[in-house]
C-alpha cells in the first residue's frame, strides 16, 4: 500500500519527502535534515524536469545532499566563534590572570581556595598565611595558579 502511494505520488514523492525532511530539522534541530530536505526538494525539481529513473533519482539526492552539506561546513558556518565585544565569554577563570587577591585561609600542601566576588575558587601555589595577597599567574582548568604578590 505504501509503495503503491509513493509510486502514485511520482515527482511529488521528492518534494513530500524535502518537506518532511524540513519538518524534522525544525523539530530536531542540527542543520543537517535542512540540507538534506533542500536536496530532496531539487530532485524533485529534477524528476520534473528530466524524469530519469529511481536509480538517477537517489545517486542525485545523495550527491546533492553531500555538495549541500560540505558547501555549509566550509563556507556557511562562522570561521571563529570567538565573541569580539566578550571575549572572556564561558572562560571565567582565564579573567582572573594578573589581578590580586587577598587569601581568607591559608594555602597549605600547595592548595587552597580564594573568594572571588560569589564564588569559592580553588587555588595552588606556595604555601601562604590567611591575609597575604597573591596574584593569580595561570589557569589549570577550573585551578588558579597563583604566586605571592611582591
Amino acid at each position: 500500500m505504501l509503495a503503491s502511494l509513493v509510486v502514485a505520488l511520482g515527482a511529488w514523492r521528492w518534494f513530500v519527502f524535502g518537506l518532511l525532511l524540513l519538518t524534522a530539522e525544525l523539530i530536531i534541530p542540527g542543520s543537517v535534515l535542512l540540507w538534506l530536505g533542500i536536496a530532496a526538494i531539487l530532485v524533485g525539481f529534477l524528476a520534473f524536469l528530466f524524469d530519469p529513473g529511481w536509480q538517477i533519482e537517489l545517486v542525485a539526492f545523495a550527491v546533492l545532499g553531500l555538495v549541500a552539506a560540505i558547501a555549509w561546513w566550509r563556507i556557511g558556518r562562522p570561521a571563529d566563534e570567538t565573541s569580539d565585544d566578550r571575549p572572556m565569554l564561558n572562560r571565567r577563570a582565564e579573567r582572573h590572570i594578573g589581578k590580586v587577591f587577598t587569601l581568607e585561609a591559608p594555602i597549605v600542601g600547595g592548595e587552597g581556595r580564594v573568594r572571588i566576588d560569589d564564588t569559592s575558587w580553588r587555588i595552588s601555589g606556595p604555601d601562604l598565611p590567611s591575609g597575604a595577597r597573591v596574584k593569580v599567574a595561570a589557569v589549570d582548568g577550573a585551578t588558579l595558579l597563583v604566586l605571592p604578590e611582591v
